[in-house]
């Protein structure tokens, strides 16, 4: 499929949100957690944990900083020139 030049430039589009998803993911299995036990730790739902892991929508701020205190970590936010 990514042969085809428009589905390629879509995928890359949306690599961004992929990348953070993949991110979520690491910290999560990091931290020993399953989806349920990370949204009790964050007062949410598992289903809410596994749309912020599908990339399919970009986290608020607050959210990734919730995300990272559930899971002992550090977030690290850089931007860089393209």
């Amino acid at each position: 499929m990514l042969a085809d030049p428009k589905i390629r430039e879509a995928y890359a589009a949306l690599d961004e949100e992929f990348s953070l998803a993949r991110e979520l993911i690491a910290a999560r299995v990091r931290a020993g957690l399953t989806q349920a036990e990370l949204a009790q730790r964050m007062g949410t739902t598992q289903s809410a944990i596994a749309r912020l892991e599908s990339g399919a929508r970009l986290p608020s701020v607050k959210t990734l900083l919730r995300f990272a205190k559930a899971t002992r970590s550090r977030p690290v936010f850089k931007l860089r020139a393209a």
